[in-house]
């Protein structure tokens, strides 16, 4: 399985400041959620709140594979649509934390610096927002909280696979490090959405686990996007990084 590392951000011409406000803002927020156990179930996105504009506040029997448990769902914020910004900066453990923001620090500053920042930031919430519809389309009479940047990141990596396919990616195969094309590495990756979305459709709604849908969801929107930005907007402004990149890509063809 690859598992990516770093990318190739020679051509970059300064930090990505919005990238970097996002990771910073997921981590703040996760730390509350430690602080404040009862804000996670009622600031994340419960598709039933979200399809009937209720607010449920109280605790639910819901089916499992070990049987009936009861699930405490806590106020939320009004209106209850709120819940579809706040629950894309909120996660479930340091894991879930972690593998998301190393995937927004990979890939999120070339699709910003591509974008802008501002352009880029109102992406960033459309890939959630459509993420985030598609998850709550599969079953809109769920009671199961949905929480997790994973949408709108994916939405970072659709975009990033129409906008710099030819990027060196770095990833792990089998404790080996190895450089392979963007479009491979994220190709890859948003095959296996579709292959494991397809087995775990059967039971959403039923249990937690991985939102696929919400990934698919939001990478065909980023993909989408990423199409339009591509037809529309000029080419990356020239810089000293740019030059550099360009130069050394010439040496390497008489090597």
């Amino acid at each position: 399985m690859l598992f990516p590392i770093s990318d190739d951000d020679r051509h970059l011409m300064h930090p990505a400041r919005v990238t970097i406000g996002l990771v910073v803002v997921n981590v703040v927020l996760f730390l509350w959620q430690l602080l404040n156990p009862e804000f996670t179930n009622g600031w994340s996105v419960i598709p039933y709140e979200i399809t009937h504009g209720v607010d449920i506040n109280q605790t639910i029997g819901i089916q499992t594979p070990q049987g009936i448990q009861g699930l405490t769902l806590t106020a939320g914020p009004s209106p209850i649509y709120l819940t579809i910004f706040s629950a894309m900066f909120m996660h479930g453990g340091w894991m879930h934390l972690g593998g998301n923001l190393l995937y927004l620090w990979i890939f999120g500053d070339n699709v910003e610096h591509r974008f802008g920042a501002l352009k880029f930031l109102a992406f960033y919430l459309v890939s959630g927002i459509v993420a985030t519809f598609a998850q709550i389309a599969m079953n809109p009479d769920s009671v199961i909280p949905n929480l997790g940047a994973s949408g709108a990141i994916s939405g970072v990596l659709g975009a990033y696979l129409v906008l710099f396919p030819r990027n060196r990616v770095n990833a792990v195969f089998f404790f080996t490090i190895v450089s392979l094309p963007a479009v491979f590495v994220l190709g890859m990756w948003g095959l296996m959405q579709f292959v494991q979305g397809a087995g775990s459709f059967s039971t959403i709604g039923h249990q937690g686990g991985v939102a696929y849908a919400a990934h698919i969801g939001g990478f065909i929107a980023g993909v989408v996007m990423g199409v339009i930005s591509r037809v529309t907007m000029k080419t990356e402004p020239e810089s000293v990084f740019r030059r550099i990149y360009q130069e050394d890509s010439k040496v390497r063809r008489y090597w």
